[in-house]
């Protein structure tokens, strides 16, 4: 698919602040599944800083805006082309060794009925693939999908104990699935194109990636019961959400913080 991608985040506080200092990991992913044409990133009133690949094959840039300001803009535009690979992250070049993903973090720690699920879901696998499949099955049967009734702060166990969230949810729990029946796996942060019941969706969107011996990174979103295909735009991992997120920041002043934030993803005629 030829995607264009439209992405503002709009920063306002009650009082102005004296500066604001952000991490972004926000261009896309390198690797056989896409290729980036045009990538813009903008920063009101901001100055770029130096830019690096971290070792999970990120690229991240700082920006700084001085103060006094009470509101910042951050907007991306760009085209990509993108093609289905199955989930697989082919050609993804990265120093991180898979098992340093084993290790939990808050959001992500086990409970004993994610313990119980992984046990229950696992039972008859086959293979580390097939086991990865029978996990990404199982939370999605376990949280059904519905927006309003989780915080960003919600756990993987809170999240499994209501039956409901959103797409951070069901990754978060799916990670910690993954992780129980010792495969690797992370947070992934990006882009969704979804027509498919023609109604609109948050076009910002997370999956998991679960590593398979002998295969390597395999992607799975349990919120949509499948593998990243050509509608997908990857940004960046992380152990969780929190780590992965594609904006990071340090604000210095009293003032309280109002976020508001618009994804679109339109398909370009070929």
């Amino acid at each position: 698919m030829k995607l264009r991608i439209s992405h503002e985040t709009v920063y306002r506080y009650d009082q102005p602040i004296r500066n604001l200092v952000q991490s972004l990991r926000l261009t896309p992913s390198v690797f056989e599944g896409q290729r980036t044409h045009e990538w813009q990133i903008q920063v009101s009133g901001g100055v770029r800083g130096p830019g690096f690949r971290d070792g999970a094959g990120d690229w991240i840039e700082g920006w700084t805006v001085r103060g006094p300001v009470s509101e910042v803009n951050v907007r991306i535009e760009g085209r990509i082309d993108t093609r289905d690979t199955a989930g697989v992250l082919r050609g993804h070049r990265e120093l991180i060794n898979p098992l340093t993903y084993l290790r939990s973090s808050k959001v992500t720690a086990p409970d004993p009925s994610l313990r119980a699920l992984a046990t229950e879901a696992g039972a008859d696998a086959q293979d580390g693939l097939d086991l990865a499949h029978r996990l990404s099955r199982a939370v999605s049967a376990a949280i059904a999908f519905r927006p309003g009734v989780t915080e960003a702060h919600t756990t993987a166990a809170e999240a499994l104990a209501l039956g409901e969230g959103v797409c951070q949810d069901h990754t978060h729990a799916l990670i910690a699935l993954a992780r129980l029946s010792d495969l690797p796996a992370r947070y992934v942060s990006g882009y969704l194109h979804s027509t498919i019941d023609g109604e609109p969706h948050d076009a910002a969107h997370a999956w998991a990636e679960i590593f398979v011996e002998g295969l390597g990174w395999v992607g799975f979103d349990a919120a949509n019961s499948c593998c990243p295909d050509e509608r997908y735009v990857r940004l960046g991992s992380g152990l969780d959400a929190s780590d992965a997120a594609p904006i990071r920041g340090v604000a210095l002043g009293n003032g309280a913080e109002e976020l508001a934030v618009a994804v679109h993803v339109e398909e370009l005629v070929q």
